[in-house]
């Protein structure tokens, strides 16, 4: 039977998202499931949800194995700062970005029309679907290569290892017997596609600063970023 228009440009897409990834299926179907975004179907046997969540394991299993092995002498601490800032959704979303993924997601219209493929979550829930699909269809090689070759040019950006500002707060309120800093959202406004939080962070004896990002982490970071700012100039 021959196919419809619609079969035919899935079957032209997946061939060139092969092409992008750098390695052929065996079986489409895992592919074509790590693409679709919840919001098309009913079931979650239908959705990218499990792949997402395989992949969320497959990603850092390989993601630790290269840091380990990259830096040799570093400790537990610094490997594991390394390691947070690579796998966070942020690094994810940046390299969806950069293989082009967002176009072959397969969402509703409404999700569309409101930017979903352009969304940070949804590139990084589909780019993790995928490297579970290249382990359960290739292996164990197929998808170590795949994450070594996209996450180790990352991993060398930093000579040092990265220390977010929330990071850097939490240390130094510990170490000043303060507890640890707590983070509140105060509000959330903007279109669904684009929305923009506002957090509040507080620490004990310290005055309470705000932060405004496109996601609840990006916020905390620049809540976090203030307050380390107004310390500093009290100090």
């Amino acid at each position: 039977m021959d196919m419809d228009l619609s079969d035919k440009k899935k079957g032209f897409q997946l061939k060139d998202l092969e092409l992008i990834l750098g390695y052929q299926f065996k079986d489409p179907h895992l592919i074509r499931l790590a693409l679709k975004h919840p919001s098309v179907v009913g079931g979650v046997n239908d959705s990218n949800q499990r792949l997402e969540f395989l992949g969320d394991r497959v990603l850092g299993l390989f993601v630790s194995e290269c840091l380990f092995l990259k830096f040799r002498h570093e400790s537990e601490g610094a490997l594991a700062k390394r390691f947070s800032s690579l796998v966070k959704r942020d690094a994810l979303a940046r390299v969806a970005q950069n293989l082009g993924i967002g176009p072959f997601i397969e969402m509703a219209p409404s999700e569309l029309a409101s930017g979903g493929r352009s969304n940070p979550k949804n590139l990084a829930d589909a780019l993790e679907a995928i490297i579970a699909a290249l382990h359960l269809d290739g292996g164990s090689d197929v998808s170590r290569d795949f994450v070594i070759r996209h996450w180790g040019p990352l991993s060398e950006e930093h000579i040092q290892p990265p220390s977010d500002s929330k990071t850097v707060l939490q240390e130094w309120s510990q170490k000043q017997g303060l507890g640890l800093p707590v983070y509140s959202i105060v509000s959330r406004s903007g279109p669904p596609h684009q929305p923009i939080f506002e957090v509040e962070v507080k620490v004990s004896g310290v005055n309470s600063v705000r932060g405004s990002g496109t996601s609840k982490q990006n916020a905390e970071q620049f809540a976090a970023k203030n307050m380390l700012e107004n310390i500093e100039c009290n100090n």
